[in-house]
Formats: structure tokens, sequence, C-alpha cells
């Protein structure tokens, strides 16, 4: 199911497109684009007006065919300013609100003066001297404040299309063309005074140059995910050249590079440290709050914060191959996808307006025939208002906000989800596959028990296996030193050693023999274990636990028991998966007894054990051939058929597991709960989006009959341009106010905290 992401053969170019004012601007941008020779696909994205080509094709040329179907891009490299990029989006907010004011500041002064009956009739002497010098400050007006409209509408007209400018065109500018008429021939009219409709179309320009500047201003704060991360990346890195210590900008900085840290500075690049010792903040990139640690070898990731020590370390990634860069290409990608319900609209838009169009002059001619006195003056103002109602601004937003918001939301909760149709499908899961190693457990083994016999102690236990293992290569060794290390024990040295395959190691420690490893061992050693000893040895075994027996002088003298642990919080995230009905089955290519005994501890009643990587994907076939929605749940390398087989696959790691391919979702923390997160933002995603959708077409519903005046007839109720405007505007302000409730939406960690 997983949309395709950008890979390294198929080159991706982002613009930035000016001009665009609704919906119906980018089927326009989108037929331009694609008509590029060697461009692959294009994805335009109204609400943060950028477009996303892939393909070999020179930006050049795709700025041309921007600019020729009469818009304008520019192309956006690298980790953009974060501060440029809030400045032109003030910029612009500044500009339509200004643009809002002038329509204003004439607008309502005439409209509250012809309510009040101050202005002169348009057919009187003072009217034939008053009216043009109106209709001329309101021509200005349309060109300041209504200027993009027409140009916009101008440019829909000669590609063959329809928009929501040209709504607003039509509307606006026939109100001016219809009134200034009316200053020459106001007595050819009909019966009643006739009434010019000037104020109408400068305020009508208000309320929509007002509601686009809201639209900017949260269309501003949607990004506020991306931009902090971008102001992640410090601007210099400190490189050692020729022995020498300098500052560079970060974009000079080259692989393999040794760089330098010092105490509170930010990490520059991705690398591995090579000299030195430090504790290193990640919680911005793993949302893990306790400081890690690091020591030669440890990987360090560009944008988190160095606490304490100076170190050196060695750039192995830069640029776009950082993991932030990453980060913030998996944000941008999941905010540019349009989930079906966006592709739903898109597909209705692409008919409404031209519908609304026709519509229009068919009320038009309704009211010219059958209308009351002035029955021109109803035609005109009926057919007006229908225009400037359904402009469908509040239908081009209804899913990209939505998505925009849930996106960084997930960001910056530490979960990356890398498409939109993901953020849709995952609140659909009814069955979610585990892996074990890693995703269910700490996927670090650590010594869980130690048993000490007559004559000796735990502590003592624990040294003596922990000095017969330095020497050892086993994967296991690893956890004895370290407990060992933790309760800070002395480790003797050994002599004679010697390495049994398959059953453990002997040596001399302290002038006596001792062995440790399995039970097979001591039997060839002759060594006899107690029925108690027997015992515990097996309770340890079928808790899946590896037991591992301690021989001192031919007597066992304990038990060390090492395992990987379930993660802290998995039984209760599996248990709240099961809660809301999901589905929870475990498949790992471990034995099936640690396998049952792990999943016994996590709740998980259905285990697939043994399962090689590559069949982990028939798993998740098998249980989409019976109806499932499935998740995949993984470390996102052994398990990539599976993850990309699934409906929706999540790939649980470090911050520096971003770059899996085979993931739709990246959960940053290793906790499950994250899953839980990502499957409520996904139901609270599509329900704010039906929300939405719902609103905006009940809104042109029940609006565009109104306006075409069927409460006419029996209220007498007839609606005015200048209200149409206000309701138009302020049902895109509703749809923007409801997405952003998204940021808002309680999370797991909101409860935790």
């Amino acid at each position: 199911m997983n949309n395709e992401i950008q890979t390294d053969s198929t080159p991706e170019i982002r613009l930035s497109i000016l001009g665009m004012s609704c919906a119906g601007c980018v089927g326009a941008v989108e037929g331009a684009l694609k008509q590029v020779p060697g461009v692959e696909s294009v994805n335009v994205n109204f609400a943060n007006h950028t477009a996303t080509v892939q393909g070999n094709v020179d930006p050049e040329q795709l700025k041309q065919a921007v600019q020729e179907a009469g818009y304008d891009a520019a192309v956006m490299e690298g980790l953009e300013d974060p501060a440029e990029e809030e400045q032109q989006e003030m910029a612009r907010y500044q500009k339509l609100i200004k643009k809002a004011i002038v329509a204003a500041a004439f607008g309502f002064p005439l409209m509250i003066a012809g309510h009040l009956g101050w202005l002169p009739e348009i057919d009187s002497e003072a009217g034939q001297v008053f009216w043009p010098y109106v209709s001329l400050i309101t021509l200005g007006i349309l060109y300041y404040s209504g200027g993009h409209f027409f140009q916009g509408a101008i440019k829909s007209f000669k590609l063959g299309q329809a928009n929501m400018d040209t709504l607003i065109a039509l509307g606006t500018g026939a109100a001016w063309f219809y009134s200034t008429i009316l200053i020459d021939f106001a007595d050819k009219m009909p019966s009643l005074s006739p009434h010019a409709y000037f104020e109408a179309s400068v305020i009508i320009l208000a309320f929509i140059n007002f509601g686009s500047a809201l639209e900017t201003r949260a269309r501003g704060k949607t990004s506020a995910a991306i931009r902090e991360l971008i102001g992640l990346q410090p601007r210099t890195a400190r490189v050692i050249r020729d022995g020498q210590e300098m500052d560079v900008p970060i974009e000079d900085v080259g692989l393999g590079e040794t760089i330098r840290v010092r105490p509170g500075e930010k990490i520059p690049v991705d690398g591995e440290v090579i000299e030195g010792h430090s504790t290193v903040d990640e919680s911005m990139l793993t949302g893990e709050s306790m400081p890690v640690e690091k020591t030669v070898g440890s990987e360090v990731v560009a944008g988190t914060m160095n606490i304490k020590g100076s170190f050196l370390f060695k750039a192995t990634r830069i640029g776009r191959d950082t993991a932030l860069a990453q980060i913030i290409e998996s944000v941008r990608q999941a905010q540019s996808t349009k989930p079906a319900l966006a592709r739903l609209a898109d597909k209705i838009s692409a008919i409404f307006v031209p519908a609304v169009v026709a519509i229009s002059v068919f009320t038009f001619f309704v009211w010219l025939i059958f209308g009351p006195e002035p029955s021109l003056g109803y035609a005109f103002v009926t057919s007006m208002t229908v225009l400037v109602i359904a402009c469908p601004c509040a239908l081009g937003l209804a899913t990209p906000i939505s998505v925009m918001v849930a996106v960084g939301r997930a960001a910056q909760m530490g979960i990356l989800i890398r498409n939109g149709e993901a953020l849709q499908v995952a609140g659909k899961i009814s069955s979610i596959i585990l892996d074990k190693t890693g995703t269910v457990t700490e996927g670090k083994p650590s010594v869980t028990a130690i048993e000490a016999f007559t004559g000796f102690k735990k502590d003592e236990v624990l040294r003596c296996a922990a000095s017969l293992e330095a020497g050892s290569e086993h994967p296991l060794a690893a956890a004895i030193l370290a407990a060992a290390k933790e309760k800070s024990l002395p480790l003797t040295k050994v002599s004679k050693f010697e390495a049994i395959a398959g059953h453990g190691i002997c040596a001399e420690s302290e002038e006596q023999p001792m062995c440790f490893g399995n039970e097979a061992l001591m039997e060839s050693r002759g060594i006899k274990l107690t029925t108690t000893q027997k015992k515990k040895l097996d309770g340890l075994s079928e808790q899946g636990q590896t037991a591992m027996l301690l021989a001192v002088d031919g007597k066992i003298a304990g038990i060390i028991a090492v395992s990987d642990p379930i993660k802290k919080d998995s039984s209760e995230a599996i248990k709240r998966l099961q809660g809301q009905g999901i589905r929870v089955l475990m498949v790992t290519g471990d034995n099936e007894v640690t396998a049952k005994a792990i999943a016994k501890q996590a709740g998980i009643s259905e285990v697939r054990a043994q399962v090689l990587p590559e069949d982990k994907a028939k798993v998740v076939k098998e249980l989409q051939g019976q109806g499932e929605i499935v998740g995949m749940v993984g470390d996102g390398i052994n398990d990539a058929p599976a993850l990309a087989q699934a409906n929706v696959g999540f790939a649980i790691g470090t911050g520096t597991d971003v770059a899996i391919e085979s993931a739709d979702i990246v959960i940053m923390q290793g906790s499950l709960l994250k899953v839980l997160d990502a499957i409520a933002l996904s139901k609270a995603t599509v329900l704010n989006i039906k929300q939405n959708l719902f609103g905006a077409f009940i809104y042109n519903s029940i609006g565009i009959p109104v306006a075409a005046g069927v409460l006419y007839p029996v209220f007498g109720i007839l609606l005015s341009p200048m209200i149409a405007g206000a309701a138009m505007a302020m049902s895109s302000v509703t749809v923007v106010t409801n997405a952003n409730r998204l940021r808002w939406i309680k999370l797991s960690e909101d409860n935790d905290e």
C-alpha cells in the first residue's frame, strides 16, 4: 500500500509557487509542470504553496513552465532559513491585511451612508456628479485590493479553466460594471430607484482578503514543526584542518572531516565520536528526556545538544543525508501527499466552479424573466451573490490544512508520518503484527536473575562469571560484564582459559578451577546438579531466559540468567491495542520457548516463532487475505518486506532510523504507546477532514440556493452580496480553525506529564 518515497535514482525538486489563490490553481500548476519533458510526477500543495516534482529535469524549465501558466516559482534548496520563510509568510499576511483595510475603509462608510440616506440618488443632479467619482475610486480599489484575483481569472481563462479567482473577478467586476453603467442609464431602469453596488464589490474584497490573510497566518503555524526542526541545525561547524581549528559554514563541511563540539553547542552534522567523552541531549529527535552518554565509537546526530564535555567526531553524513534533514523531508512529504479524501475534493473542485458559473447565469435569466421590477437589478444582484458565496476556498483547504496540522503535531511527539495515506489508514487497522526483539523487548540482553547457592553470595557469583567472560566473544558476555560494572565489582585475572563451543568456558581464577556455561558443560565435567538447582534452572528457562551455571571447584555455585526484557510500557500498549478491538500477533525468528515466554509476559496470545524475515511478509498477506487492515511494527531492517507489505508499516527505533524506506510511519522513541498515538491521531485527523468537507459541502449546498433567491418568493429574503462575501471568507476561517484543534489532541505523553 505504501506510497513511493523519493529514491536516489529519481531527483526531487521543490518549488515555492507564488500567485495561487485557490484550490483551482492547483490543477493549472500541475498541468503546466507535467508538460515539461523529463517530469515523472508532480504534487502541488495548495496549503503551503509548494510543488514537488520528481524527474530528471532542469529546475529553470520548471520555473518557466509555471511562469507561462501565469504564476511565479522559486526553487527551494537545502534547509531553508526558517526566519526567512517566516518573514515571507508575515510579509504576505501584512500585504493581504493592507488590501483588506483599504477596501473596508472605503466600502463600509459608503454602505453606512447609503443605509442612512446620506447619499444622493444615482439619477439625481447631485448623483450625476457624486457617483462617477465613487466609480473611479472603486476601480482603483479593485486594482489594488483585487488585482490578484483578476490576474488569476485571466490566467485560468487562457488555460481554459475556472477557479475561485474566476468567481470573485466575475462577481466584483460585474458589480462595478453594472453600477457604472447605471450612472448614465439610470433613467432607462425599470420602476423603483436604481441602486449602485460599488460598496458591495469593495466590501466583498475586504472580507476575502481578510480571510486569505488568516489562512496565511494559519499556514505559517502548521509549518512551525518544520521550522523548529530546521532551526535545530547550527549555521557553522568547528572543523580541524591542517591541525588548525576553524569555524566554517555548515554547507562547507565535508565527509570524513574532524569536528570539535564544546559544551553547550549543537552538533552540526551526523558522525562518530573519535575522541573524548560527553553526554548529549537528544530529546528533540528521539523524545527521550534522559541525556545519552557518548564515548569513542558512539553515533552523534545533527541538531542534538552537547551538554558537558568536549569531543571530536568524524562527519559521516552531511547536508540532506543527515538524520535531521531526513526528518524534515519526511514531514514535508507527509504534508504534501494527498489522502483519498483530498483527491475526492480535488475532483469535485474541478467541476464545481464551472457548475457555479452555470448556476449564476441560470439565476440571472430566471430573475430577469420572472422576477419583480426592477428585474434586471434583481437578476444582477442574485447572480453576483451566487458567484461570491460559492468560492471553494473552504473545499480546497479542508484536507491539506488538517494533514499539515496533524503531521506537525506528530513530529513534535516523535512520530514521523511519511505519507498522508498512512495517516488516513492507520486509524482503520484491525490487526497489528509486532516483531519481538527491539519492538516488544528492549533489544539489549541484560542480566535478569542471579541465584547463589550454599557458601556463595550473588555478587560473588556475578564477579566470578564476569572474570571468566572478560575474554569471551560470546554475545551474552557483554550483558554479564555490564552488570558487574554497574555494581563496581573488581574482576580477577584468569589462566588456562578454554572455550568449549556450544557449551561455555572453563578456566582457573584465584587458583580455583571454574566453569561457566550450560547444563551440558557441567555434565561433561562430571558436575552434578541438586534437585533444587535443577528446578531453578528449568524455571528460568521456561520464562524464556538464557540460564547459565557457574561451577567453582567442582560444585555449582550459582545461576545467572540473561534475557532481553520486555519494555516497561509494552504490556500496557498491547493491552490498550486489544482494548480497541485490534488483534495483536507477535511474529519473530526466535525459538518457540523464548517467544512464548515473552508473549506471555507482554499479554500476547498469538505467537508465530522461528519465522524468517522473508516469511513475515507472508504472514501479513495471510491476514490481508482474511480481510484485515494490517499494521506491522518492526525495526525496519530485518522486517523490511513485512513493513512494505503491510497496510501501514511502523518502524521503531532512534532518530537515525528515519531513512528506512519501507516504513510509512517512524516511531522515533522505542515505545509501542507511540503506535497508539499514531492510530489515535489518524482517527482524529480523518474525522477532522470529514468535518471540514461536510462543512464546506453543506455551506455551498445551502448558501448557493439562498443566494439564488429561493427564499424570496415565500419569505421575501434576499442575500446581500456583502453578506455572501463575509460568509465565504468565514467558511475558510472555520475550516482552518477546526483543523488547528488537532494541535491540542491528547496523546500518551500528555497523559504522562
